[in-house]
């Protein structure tokens, strides 16, 4: 029996269901959930919400929610105990990467990335070989010939070709096959006015303290994004560093509000990212993530209430700088 068919057992089984997606969802993150839900919906699935959790603060996410008017709630708002089943998308561990308790118990788990086949779920479908969610979940509306809605297809043609097609990261044949099946049903002018997003003046500031303050070391690159109110500023900052020459690793960094925030992205074949950060980190703060792209979390505690910021940034730099290049094995020569 192959994953579509399971998937339509396992949602023959509950009258509603709560899509979870992870911590600040990207789109193919949000175009794989709002599939999920078209397929409950036409199996017969009653009620069906999709929640996130953290802000959506990525121009080009909030761009890509508002043009395709796509129905988020946030997390905090839903009651995951009064749905009959519960799906996490494009992430595999409840109360890690969403707002979930941790002992919650999902039904079903699709993603793009392998994982540990949680106890007691009747679904999971975490491949390997692929590079995006929504890749699976055309295959799946492809086996059950549900032909996506104009929207549905503008939003997963989107996220196949911003997360990988023009990606520095790798794409597989498989988002190549999902992205020319969706392309017919889709807006294409839509798909491009959703790249129009502008940057805020502050994002732009941020990646460019990024771009000034980077520090090399072999492959690897670390920098600072300074203060900054724009935490989407960090992963933008992360991936368009990616494109120096010779770097295969990047860590950004930056203090939001009493916080500071990092994110990871790496196409080193040699490196995990997420195993990376949660050595590094696990001890200050919270870090974890996948191969390719991770995250974390340190308090800044009593720093928080320093008046001078170039303490505050010192005391960032020593925090994070240090603690990566030396889990990577590249020491400060001087």
């Amino acid at each position: 029996m192959g994953y579509a068919q399971q998937l339509v057992e396992t949602l023959d089984e509950v009258e509603s269901l709560l899509v979870v997606c992870h911590d600040n969802p990207d789109p193919d993150c949000i175009s794989s959930a709002l599939a999920l839900e078209t397929i409950a919906q036409v199996v017969g699935v009653g009620t069906v919400r999709t929640a996130y959790s953290e802000e959506i603060s990525h121009q080009e996410n909030l761009a890509f929610i508002n043009l395709l008017d796509i129905e988020l709630h946030e997390a905090e708002e839903l009651r995951p105990g009064e749905f009959d089943g519960i799906a996490l998308v494009g992430h595999a561990e409840p109360g890690v990467y969403d707002d979930l308790p941790t002992d919650a118990a999902p039904d079903i788990v699709i993603d793009h990335r392998p994982c540990d086949r949680p106890e007691n779920v009747s679904f999971t479908d975490c491949r390997t070989g692929y590079a995006t969610t929504a890749a699976i979940v055309v295959e799946y509306l492809r086996a059950l010939d549900i032909v996506p809605s104009e929207r549905l297809a503008s939003a997963l043609l989107f996220a196949l070709h911003r997360e990988r097609l023009d990606h520095v990261r790798n794409p597989t044949a498989n988002e190549y096959a999902a992205g020319a099946y969706v392309r017919p049903y889709a807006d294409l002018e839509l798909v491009e006015q959703m790249y129009g997003a502008a940057f805020s003046p502050a994002t732009l500031d941020a990646i460019g303290e990024a771009i000034r303050g980077r520090e090399v070391r072999g492959s690897v690159l670390v920098t600072s994004a300074g203060i900054t109110t724009e935490t989407d500023a960090l992963p933008q900052a992360a991936r368009y560093l990616l494109n120096l020459e010779g770097v295969r690793t990047v860590l950004v960094f930056g203090i939001v509000e009493d916080t500071i925030r990092m994110s990871v992205r790496s196409t080193d074949p040699r490196v995990n990212a997420g195993d990376v950060v949660r050595r590094a980190f696990d001890d200050v703060g919270s870090a974890g993530g996948y191969r390719d792209m991770a995250g974390g979390e340190i308090p800044l505690g009593l720093f928080a209430d320093a008046a001078d910021d170039d303490v505050v940034l010192r005391y960032a730099a020593e925090q994070v700088s240090d603690r990566f290049f030396e889990e990577m094995h590249l020491y400060d020569e001087d």
